[in-house]
């Protein structure tokens, strides 16, 4: 009997326990673990101090196993939401990201030369600010806001011309703070909406100054506040008439220098079709042009804009809204009775759009006498011209840039690998127009795109003066 008794026993103990067994188990341990945390938290000062001021309201309202409940839950959700918050922010910071170095497409290999003589920086990791500065979204968004720290002031001239539609534009002139032997002018055409007063483009100008190179910066028609609008147009996508009357004036007035076209997002796209079109006449002295976060093709670039991917939405809505607001602001000429009859407009569908592509079918091809958007864009697309460019040309794209995806880039590629004194310069991270550098999260004054761009102008001057040459005076 004895026997049995213990052998009883023993498969008792061998038996895994129940789920109920287990339930009692872990209930004591967080009874114990909710005891030990009372028991600290009444030790806490901050809760003696509420005890103190609220003795009666508080035992009223809370026994021991409640109030230990609440605070358990509270901590689990409070560091569960950080958890979450510090999982997105460093998913979208992409701050795993390791610097690399830019990539180079081209079929010239004397040119490739020049340009790593010249900017040797195309040769090292790019190092964005280590925080935020891996993050194509958040390097965009201060571009937008921000622009540049430490942003000077640029000294200048502003010229004012009168053109034969009636239109007023504008271009303000900065001379160079320094003398070099080479004299260069730097035609500098900003993005859309964009003009000599913004952020970035002060900045570059202000650089190149200290470099010897004088600036020309164009105005966009109607995007200046203190300038009036006397004609019934604005600047478009693909316009370039303004940039070359522009350029025009400066080859006259500084025969002897040589001009570089360089153009930002927008103006680059102006800058390169500026330099493909067949029935254009370029001066002598524009020795090449760069271009910087371009799309290329704006019939695809448009499509992928009206997507919610990355985000590209919300940007496309930003630059809707800032169109309609150059357009109302100088509503008395673009939008006066006699515009609304000889355009067909309609201004209560301009206010209502809430697309590019729903405003230019509203205005824009309207007033340029396109029959529809789609011509419009593909008129306006800057690699349709490519292969009528007989000058250098470089283009300078950044993968994150969430306003030109990754499939647009592929044509460039294609362009600059076959073609002669062209190449494309790629870079992992920058954002659109960002290319912030250095530091942990305050970044460098000067940007990786300043320091590569004042490179970019003194390898073009160096290729057309003397390709065989070593060494240039910048």
């Amino acid at each position: 009997m004895q026997s049995e008794r213990y052998t009883t026993s023993l498969q008792q103990l061998l038996q895994p326990p129940t789920n109920q067994q287990l339930k009692c188990v872990i209930a004591k341990k967080q009874q114990n673990k909710c005891s030990y945390l009372y028991d600290r938290l009444l030790q806490s000062q901050f809760l003696q101090q509420i005890f103190a001021e609220f003795p009666h309201a508080l035992a009223n309202i809370f026994d021991r196993q409640h109030l230990v409940q609440s605070v358990i839950t509270m901590s689990t959700a409070f560091l569960t939401a950080i958890a979450v918050i510090l999982c997105i922010l460093f998913r979208i910071l992409n701050v795993n990201s390791q610097p690399l170095k830019p990539s180079v497409w081209s079929l010239d290999q004397q040119f490739l030369d020049c340009l790593y003589k010249i900017a040797p920086v195309l040769k090292e990791p790019y190092v964005p600010t280590r925080l935020w500065g891996f993050s194509g979204h958040v390097q965009t968004v201060l571009h937008s806001i921000v622009g540049r720290v430490k942003c000077p002031w640029p000294l200048g001239e502003r010229v004012y011309l009168s053109l034969e539609d009636g239109s007023t534009l504008t271009y303000d002139l900065y001379q160079p703070l320094k003398e070099f032997e080479d004299d260069i002018t730097v035609a500098i055409c900003p993005g859309i909406g964009n003009t000599s007063e913004s952020v970035y483009i002060r900045t570059f100008v202000h650089y190149a100054q200290c470099h010897g190179y004088r600036c020309a910066v164009l105005n966009h028609i109607g995007a200046l506040s203190s300038v009036q609008v006397t004609s019934s147009r604005i600047f478009t996508y693909g316009h370039t008439d303004d940039f070359a009357t522009m350029v025009e004036k400066l080859s006259q007035k500084y025969s002897n220098s040589h001009i570089v076209a360089c153009g930002f997002s927008l103006g680059g796209n102006l800058v390169t079709k500026y330099m493909g079109e067949k029935q254009r006449v370029k001066p002598s002295n524009v020795v090449g042009g760069i271009s910087i976060c371009q799309g290329y093709n704006a019939v695809e670039g448009t499509k992928w804009l009206l997507n919610w991917q990355n985000f590209r939405r919300f940007y496309l809505y930003v630059m809707t809204e800032n169109m309609k607001n150059i357009i109302l602001k100088h509503r008395h000429a673009l939008l006066s009775e006699e515009c609304r009859q000889r355009h067909n407009l309609v201004e209560r569908d301009i206010i209502a759009a809430a697309t590019l592509p729903e405003l230019d079918e509203a205005y824009t091809r309207r007033v340029f006498n396109f029959p529809s958007t789609q011509e419009l864009y593909k008129w306006s697309s800057s690699l349709n011209y490519l292969d009528n460019i007989e000058k250098p040309m470089i283009f300078i794209n950044a993968k994150d840039d969430p306003l030109v995806p990754e499939e647009l880039l592929v044509p460039i590629r294609e362009y600059a690998a076959s073609n002669y004194k062209t190449a494309y310069i790629e870079l992992a991270h920058g954002g659109h127009l960002g290319f912030y550098e250095g530091g942990l999260i305050y970044p460098n004054p000067v940007t990786w795109l300043d320091r590569t761009l004042i490179a970019m102008v003194g390898a073009l001057v160096m290729t057309h003066t003397d390709p065989t040459k070593q060494t240039i005076s910048i």
